[in-house]
């Protein structure tokens, strides 16, 4: 696998020697708009709430001087008022209390996977603008609703894919789209493992979790530290009640690289496939690392084609990314990184009419300034839902076992009763979806 870490500088000399350093890019002007109910004016601060504040959302709390944390909302109440303390904001366990707050415009949602689309769902109704964490989906019908809410209510949707805002990433993928290596015909991707099951004993619930809310649309299953934490032995992110496994954890990086550099953001593979016996997920008894289940779950071998004829393979490819190979070469992305063999291919600068990427350089401000804007942000819904759908096309697949035909327009598989059983789950009464937005 190519190293993803790559400093800077090391950036710079890398670009030197492959002769791409001094492409010069577009520049996006934040737009400005009269501020106005629920819409934030050039010189306003902007309110923010955040749903689900464990690892990850922690994480994103590092917001640009523009914005203020109002509110967050954590089913474990002791770690909502200890996020909330240290920015004087407002705890609560149900983030609908958030949700109606009026001075709050925008929303970061960094809740498992199985809780995202109803939250999201709610705060389009909400009138409030998302950032929400990649996957952005648990299913793919799920994906098709945040979108039409985002689109009927009129919410800015940022998708949490953030090496959309990556330089190096929007130059490589620039440089497939314009025909750099020639035509396209095959797409080495990761190998993502998909999710195993769970059955790991009961443990007492913490103080102040609420475990059945927690467990959301899913059905109720004992509590265990090992589920309720998102990377432990092996976590919740490893399990498929709650999400897709590495293939929507990482995937959901580097697939949506793909669709990118393809020029697919609007679209999807109209054939998946696998080689090799459907998988049969083992179930995890007991607490333990994720070797087993990465290695179970990592086949069958898995294929899918656009319609152009270009067949992606889930094979050894980079986490971050994946190579292209076309008739004159080969375009390798990764996490901020990026080589071109031969180098000569590479070298001159893109031209005025070629096409170019939408330019962000900090997913999180290209949120804000879409919000002043009311501009499209970098990863917006449809986005994350055309990417999402993928990683979960591959999941389906695994467990079928066998050839699938995906209408990427309508969204179902053609003439397959039992696959398209699989674009939603079931739901506890309580947690379900609208049938429409």
């Amino acid at each position: 696998m190519m190293k993803r870490g790559m400093n800077r500088r090391l950036f710079v000399k890398k670009l030197a020697i492959g002769g791409v350093a001094g492409i010069a890019l577009p520049t996006l002007v934040p737009g400005s708009v009269l501020a106005a109910q629920g819409r934030p004016g050039p010189n306003d601060q902007i309110g923010i709430g955040f749903v689900g504040v464990g690892r990850r959302g922690e994480q994103l709390m590092k917001l640009p001087p523009e914005g203020r944390i109002l509110a967050v909302a954590d089913v474990y109440k002791p770690r909502a008022e200890m996020i909330a303390a240290k920015f004087q904001a407002k705890a609560f366990t149900d983030y609908r209390e958030l949700l109606d707050m009026k001075e709050i415009q925008g929303v970061v949602v960094a809740t498992p996977d199985h809780w995202r689309a109803l939250v999201c769902i709610e705060a389009c109704q909400a009138k409030k603008d998302i950032y929400a964490e990649k996957p952005m989906t648990l299913t793919i019908r799920e994906g098709r609703l945040m979108v039409q809410a985002a689109e009927k209510y009129g919410c800015v949707f940022q998708t949490g894919s953030q090496q959309r805002s990556s330089r190096v990433n929007r130059l490589g993928c620039e440089l497939v789209l314009n025909g750099r290596i020639g035509k396209v015909h095959t797409v080495i991707a990761h190998n993502y493992p998909s999710p195993w099951r769970c059955g790991l004993p009961e443990q007492p619930v913490p103080e102040g979790l609420d475990w059945d809310r927690w467990c959301g649309a899913s059905e109720v299953v004992p509590y265990h530290a090992d589920i309720f934490t998102p990377r432990a032995n092996p976590g919740w992110i490893s399990f498929a009640p709650w999400s897709g496994g590495e293939v929507t954890g990482w995937g959901s990086h580097g697939l949506d690289q793909i669709q990118w550099a393809l020029g697919m953001d609007d679209t999807g593979p109209v054939e998946i496939w696998t080689e090799g016996p459907r998988l049969e997920p083992p179930i995890y008894t007991a607490p333990e690392p994720r070797s087993r289940g990465d290695k179970l779950c990592s086949r069958p071998k898995v294929f899918y084609r656009y319609a152009n004829g270009i067949v992606v393979r889930l094979e050894n490819g980079p986490a971050g990314g994946a190579i292209f190979h076309g008739e004159k070469g080969t375009i390798t992305i990764d996490r901020d990184f990026l080589k071109v063999e031969p180098e000569e291919l590479g070298r001159e600068p893109l031209r005025d009419t070629d096409i170019r990427l939408v330019q962000s350089n900090d997913h999180m401000k290209n949120w804000f300034d879409c919000m002043r804007s009311r501009q499209k942000p970098v990863a917006h819904a449809e986005v994350g839902h055309r990417t999402s759908t993928i990683c979960h096309l591959i999941n389906i697949a695994r467990l079928l076992g066998r050839r699938l035909q995906w209408d990427p327009a309508k969204e179902q598989f053609v003439a397959d009763e039992e696959a398209n059983r699989s674009l939603d789950r079931p739901r506890r009464k309580g947690y379900e979806l609208p049938e429409t937005i």
